[in-house]
């Protein structure tokens, strides 16, 4: 499409259909300015590129599972109205440019696949899709991309999640007609991230980025997991999805991320398994006074978590599409309290006296009084909580985070429908 199009469309409302079902109503202008604007700078970036493709990708809300899907385990999770957008220019260079708003403009050749050690960022990133494509025999190309995103970096919701989806739907959807899918473009995105980001991250952020709306994932098949949308509507039960950023510092997380896998893995490794979801538990609390004393306590708590939580998610997902809401309130509460305590996620120990998560859990259980529920979200250890505030409570919650972290900590997320698309 070309440029003046593109413009012309989005002004005139030609677009609406589509940006009506990703975004809220009363965001709808503000969007539209943020395209506008998207392409605006990628003329500026690239004058010479005249036809453009335009593609947006969701951040997500991890509902239940906490650190359970690298171990084949269940997770309930939505995609979200904050995404990440891209303006591309495809061309036979053999070269993907990008350059995403805040960050410099990096190159990647097609002619140079292979793992650059010491490297990481976003730049590896994009290597690595290319080469994953590149090895399952699919075709690549080059292109030329600007990206803004509003997904918060470092946040749990999958920022990182959200642009390996926008640059593997691009390529997918420009170079091979959306014929690898959804499931495929999400495996690509965490083998990018294991092998050339260094993170050993599971594979449910960048799945729900990329299948989109509100579904229980089911990871014991690692290669063909079972997706089940949840027929669920947060907007009819009088409470608000809030995800709160403790404005934590986000650097050099990466160790104790690992730390949760790598002790998880230990101790499935006990009993000749791979992941916990292949251990009997009944065996697992048969042999806890051996597995504490040849791995560690943390590792033996982190594992009680994981069957916890794994066992969670599906009560999760049954109460929620049996409209038992009061149900799902106490099955989240019990989540977080085993985050807190066994998981023990909420902060790094190489930090640990910035505990804003454990923070904000307090601020806003003072606030609920026994309502709605309350948990860290993603990853942990630095910035992001969970609640399900009800209405009444919205505002005087909103103004205690903002008091202790900072104005426009608050974020209410509405579940979006769709994954990675483009907007045409």
């Amino acid at each position: 499409m070309k440029i003046q199009d593109f413009q012309n469309k989005i002004t005139c409302g030609e677009f609406d259909n589509i940006l009506s079902k990703i975004y809220k109503p009363q965001d709808m202008e503000s969007q539209k300015s943020r395209y506008i604007a998207a392409v605006e700078k990628f003329t500026a970036l690239y004058p010479n590129r005249s036809d453009i493709h335009f593609y947006s990708a969701p951040g997500r809300t991890e509902i239940g599972g906490n650190h359970t899907d690298h171990q084949h385990g269940c997770v309930i999770a939505g995609a979200v109205d904050l995404d990440v957008i891209g303006v591309a220019a495809f061309h036979d260079e053999g070269i993907i440019r990008i350059k995403s708003e805040g960050y410099d403009e990096f190159a990647v050749s097609l002619n140079d696949l292979d793992v650059h050690i010491g490297e990481k960022g976003s730049s590896e990133i994009v290597r690595g899709i290319a080469a994953r494509f590149k090895d399952l025999g699919i075709k690549i190309g080059g292109f030329d991309m600007y990206t803004t995103s509003n997904v918060l970096g470092g946040s749990g919701i999958s920022s990182s999640a959200a642009f390996e989806t926008l640059v593997a739907t691009a390529i997918d959807s420009y170079y091979n007609d959306n014929q690898i899918g959804a499931i495929e473009i999400a495996k690509i995105g965490q083998y990018a991230e294991n092998f050339y980001f260094g993170k050993k991250s599971g594979l449910m952020d960048q799945m729900v980025c990329s299948v989109g709306g509100f579904v229980f994932l089911d990871f014991q098949n690692i290669q063909n997991p079972s997706i089940r949308k949840i027929d669920f509507d947060l907007s009819q039960t009088g409470y608000e999805l809030i995800i709160t950023d403790t404005k934590g510092d986000h650097s050099d997380l990466t160790d104790d991320y690992v730390a949760v896998r790598t002790e998880m893995d230990k101790v499935a490794e006990y009993f000749g398994k791979k992941v916990l979801r292949e251990v009997d538990e009944n065996q697992f609390w048969d042999n806890m006074p051996d597995i504490k004393k040849k791995i560690s306590d943390r590792a033996v708590l982190r594992a009680i978590h994981f069957f916890g939580d794994n066992y969670r998610a599906k009560a999760e997902t049954d109460a929620l599409e049996n409209g038992r809401f009061d149900d799902f309130l106490a099955l989240v509460n019990e989540s977080g309290y085993s985050s807190m305590n066994y998981l023990q996620n909420l902060y790094s120990c190489r930090k640990p006296t910035e505990q804003g998560i454990p923070l904000a859990i307090m601020i806003g259980k003072r606030v609920l009084k026994g309502k709605g529920a309350i948990r860290v979200h993603g990853g942990g250890f630095a910035g992001t909580i969970q609640a399900f505030v009800p209405h009444e409570l919205v505002n005087t919650y909103r103004s205690e985070m903002d008091r202790m972290f900072g104005q426009n900590s608050c974020y209410i997320m509405t579940i979006r429908p769709c994954g990675g698309i483009e907007i045409k």
